[in-house]
């Protein structure tokens, strides 16, 4: 990996998942605690799947003055409103249904049939949307991003719409909605919440400086990822 690299992406390791979910906790409310006082407002983009479970959960006893919390989504799978794998329903269940956010301030993507549809709907959403003040990430086995997958595009142009239509996703369902590369880029802080051994192999070959999707976000202000320390002696290994 080239040093320039090495000094925007910021490995911070953790012993075991509940240090970094601890980590976490207290950069989310670090930065929406900065975002307040010095703009007014806090932009979080949440990142879906399983692994912030826990940390959502977490921030329902958090102190933090909610009516200025404002809720975006990195990605979306387009599916029935009511099926629980979906990103929005996840971080209600766990989170957002238990602290008083005003509801127009919670911005899910919508989740119909058609991703294209979808996606142009979410780009309204986003328009008139300054920079984000923190992006939450994940990191999938295969080295993808939000919804942006390998040997697909990533929406890196600097023309590239906010908001990609997916039709050909991996992993079920096909159609998806994602923030672009560029669009997530444009955030004050990124955080990756990397654990779990299934993602030692992905972790190895964003090390190693391949091109892997997780490795086209690169905020201004470079990239933290939070990982479990036995990943990385995995990845080496």
């Amino acid at each position: 990996m080239e040093s320039t690299d090495l000094q925007q992406y910021r490995w911070h390791e953790y012993a075991d998942l509940t240090a970094l979910q601890d980590a976490a906790v207290a950069a989310i409310l670090d930065s929406a605690a900065s975002a307040i006082q010095e703009r007014g407002r806090f932009n979080l983009v949440l990142a879906g799947g399983e692994s912030p479970r826990e940390i959502y959960r977490r921030l329902c006893s958090a102190p933090a003055d909610w009516s200025l919390w404002h809720i975006y989504y990195g990605d979306e799978r387009c599916m029935p409103p009511t099926q629980e794998e979906l990103n929005s329903h996840m971080a209600e269940e766990a989170w957002l249904s238990h602290v008083p956010i005003p509801p127009a301030q919670i911005h899910a993507i919508p989740n119909g049939p058609r991703a294209d549809k979808a996606a142009e709907a979410y780009a309204q959403t986003l328009r008139g949307v300054g920079y984000f003040d923190l992006t939450l990430l994940g990191l999938g086995s295969d080295g993808h991003t939000a919804s942006l997958f390998p040997g697909n595009d990533w929406g890196m142009a600097p023309d590239s719409p906010d908001t990609l239509a997916i039709f050909n996703s991996p992993k079920r369902p096909p159609q998806r909605v994602s923030l672009s590369a560029t669009r997530l880029n444009r955030s004050r802080r990124i955080i990756f919440l990397v654990s779990g051994e299934s993602k030692h192999n992905a972790v190895a070959r964003w090390r190693a400086g391949e091109n892997i999707p997780a490795k086209a976000i690169m905020g201004e202000n470079g990239v933290d990822i939070l990982v479990e320390s036995t990943l990385l002696l995995l990845s080496k290994g």
